[in-house]
């Protein structure tokens, strides 16, 4: 089966986000409700993806864009979940150095500074990679070629030395099928078998702080693929060359499922001495047996010492590469699947919905030419819960003017508050209470994003 790469546009198989009160009440009978949103979430700590993760001694991340980034949905479902990014294409070579020693870091560096400003961790994807390549790249000899590869490895890692977790320093360097072949490439055609051994030592060299990682696809069981990388790892870690991680893309469909030997090719390579990642994971499909399979996946990694974290490449199916299949954790209109619940399941978190647990409803009770009111109801679940918090997001160039029956806090953008009780936030279970807010749209009449409640 051809699909195309979500790491760009080459084609490979796969085989295998007060005053108005009063007005509120007034036109209450000839206002409409905008719209209803229910999110869910634990009183545990380990309620979320990331933080369900961190418990296991892994992270949980996702690929990002930074086009992406301004919609509210989008960014609040990316800070509430996950805690790592890796950009899916704006640290590429045709994004990053499209002429020749000229250097654009402005949407990567968007990435970056907002990840580390939460907290997150941040994988480097990817160096070296014969695809989405500047035609300039291909048209030069051997030794102006061996210059430009080690000069954009030094360049972009010394931008960003210190900030990078983990680099895809070499990306997809082997062919398909059953010779275990290289690739052709213009490094492979013109610089030999040596050059990944080069890009990794020159890698080094830059940055002895970030782990260094072979990356690709079609390599998640035991075949003449993962054969060829497996060798090429151990014989890297026999003469000292600097290899931390090997990444398993697992991009998985009905024709190309988990390997059963999923597990034990993550051991098998683990055992060389490297740490392995699961980096761009996907899996089409929908319900329980999709479900099943992303439990499959991280059960496996939780059973392999040096299986780090994971990583799904996208946050929602509306923005997926594969976006027919459905493939994520998220839905196009930002509900978690069943998938979400097993992985989260598998990870030791709660889903919601059960003791503990509180839920957030969103209605918009009021409208006005320049604004509107909203009001989140919070509903506790099975048992009691003595506090609660929920995250509500306005699209800029909103401003929220007042707030009621509750206490927020604000992010540095302005954008997102933090609403918790302005006292006793004690409810019995089942019972619920509620806050609200007003908005002065200036021009911008979005629906707020509302995250999940947490309780405690």
């Amino acid at each position: 089966m051809v699909q195309i790469s979500p790491d760009g546009i080459s084609a490979r198989p796969h085989l295998p986000a007060c005053t108005r009160r009063a007005l509120s009440l007034v036109t209450a009978g000839v206002l409409a409700l905008a719209g209803v949103v229910s999110l869910a979430g634990p009183a545990e700590a380990v309620g979320t993806l990331g933080n369900a993760a961190a418990a296991k001694g892994r992270y949980f991340g996702t690929a990002v864009a930074a086009h992406h980034l301004g919609e509210a949905q989008y960014a609040s479902t990316l800070d509430a979940q996950f805690d790592s990014v890796t950009p899916e294409n704006e640290m590429k070579w045709d994004a990053i150095e499209s002429t020749r020693n000229s250097f654009n870091y402005s949407s990567a560096d968007q990435i970056v500074n907002r990840a580390r400003s939460k907290g997150m961790k941040v994988r480097g994807h990817t160096l070296v990679w014969h695809s989405q390549l500047p035609g300039w790249v291909g048209g030069l000899g051997t030794a102006d070629l061996r210059t430009a590869m080690n000069n954009h490895i030094t360049q972009v890692m010394t931008h960003y030395k210190g900030k990078i977790d983990s680099w895809d320093v070499v990306n997809e360097a082997y062919q398909d099928g059953s010779s275990g072949a290289r690739r052709s490439s213009p490094f492979q055609d013109k610089l030999g078998n040596g050059f990944i051994e080069e890009a990794f030592r020159t890698a080094r060299a830059v940055d002895a702080g970030a782990k260094l990682c072979y990356n690709d696809y079609n390599t998640d069981g035991q075949n003449a693929k993962s054969n060829a990388v497996y060798a090429m790892v151990k014989d890297f870690k026999q003469r000292g060359v600097p290899i931390d991680c090997v990444g398993f893309q697992s991009h998985f469909n009905s024709n190309s499922p988990v390997p059963s030997d999923y597990r034990a090719n993550l051991q098998r390579f683990a055992d060389l001495g490297v740490d392995v990642q699961i980096t761009e994971l996907d899996i089409e499909g929908s319900g329980s047996s999709q479900a099943a399979s992303y439990s499959s996946v991280v059960n496996a990694c939780l059973a392999v010492t040096r299986c780090t974290g994971i990583t799904v490449w996208g946050v929602t199916d509306k923005y997926s590469w594969r976006s027919s299949g459905t493939p994520l954790l998220f839905d196009g209109n930002y509900n978690k699947k069943p998938a979400y619940d097993a992985v989260l399941t598998a990870l030791g978190g709660s889903t919601g919905g059960g003791s503990g647990s509180c839920t957030a409803t969103y209605t918009q009770t009021a409208t006005w030419n320049g604004g509107f009111n909203g009001q989140v109801t919070i509903k506790a679940g099975g048992s009691a819960i003595s506090s609660w918090t929920v995250p509500v997001t306005v699209t800029s160039p909103q401003k929220v003017s007042a707030t009621w029956n509750g206490s927020p806090t604000w992010d540095t953008s302005g954008n997102v508050m933090t609403v918790k009780p302005s006292g006793n936030g004690y409810l019995a279970a089942g019972a619920s209470t509620s806050f609200g807010f007003t908005v002065n749209t200036n021009g911008n009449t979005s629906t707020p994003a509302v995250g999940s409640c947490t309780a405690s």
